[in-house]
């Protein structure tokens, strides 16, 4: 079993409802588990299953008992669908050893849309989640789901970008398995090719 950096390790995933949050936990709490890991996942949803934000707490150890959810700046990963989201999850919990992998597409909501509320600044945006981390990586999922055919996979290209973190705790094999077992056929296919665009997107830039 490959020793953990930080025990217990703390990773927050978060977006808005409807970018496949919920999917992205359980693929990588299932792949922790079958590591031999202790795992606990913990979810909290805004104020509409679609469109408000959604957080999903994955705390792991090698034999600690965990609550499911991360205290206030320690977080070690933060894996984010949304720029916004991002910024808030970063504020409240990244810490001195924060990495950060992120889609910089704005999701825009309802009140920017009809000219009530106004989006910030991406450039500012992206530059404090930059400051407040230790490191962070933006990856165009969004962009790479429509490449391979399917907005939906850009969870899927964020979790190979995840396993290409320095600090990352799972190898790109490790999440492969889990994908040939929750996907079969077509979709498992289009589903790889987004992994595997999310795993270069990084390794690029580590390169």
């Amino acid at each position: 079993m490959k020793k953990l950096k930080f025990d217990p390790l703390n990773i927050v995933i978060c977006g808005i409802g409807g970018q496949g949050n919920v999917l992205a936990s359980e693929v990588v709490g299932s792949a922790m588990t079958d590591r031999g890991y202790r795992v606990a996942i913990g979810e909290t949803y805004g104020a509409s299953q679609r469109g408000g934000s959604v957080m999903s707490h994955v705390r792991v150890s090698e034999n600690q008992e965990l609550s499911v959810l991360i205290p206030s700046g320690e977080a070690h990963i933060i894996i984010g669908f949304e720029p916004l989201e991002t910024l808030r999850m970063t504020r409240k919990y990244a810490g001195p050893n924060t990495m950060i992998v992120y889609d910089p597409r704005p999701v825009y909501p309802l009140g920017v849309l009809q000219g009530i509320q106004q989006y910030p600044d991406q450039e500012a945006l992206m530059a404090e989640i930059a400051e407040l981390s230790a490191a962070a990586y933006p990856v165009p999922a969004a962009d790479i789901a429509m490449e391979v055919g399917d907005s939906r996979a850009a969870n899927i290209a964020l979790l190979g970008a995840f396993t290409q973190l320095p600090d990352a705790p799972l190898s790109r094999e490790d999440l492969e398995k889990i994908l040939t077992q929750r996907f079969k056929g077509a979709v498992l296919e289009l589903n790889q090719k987004a992994f595997a665009k999310g795993c270069a997107a990084v390794s690029e830039k580590e390169g």
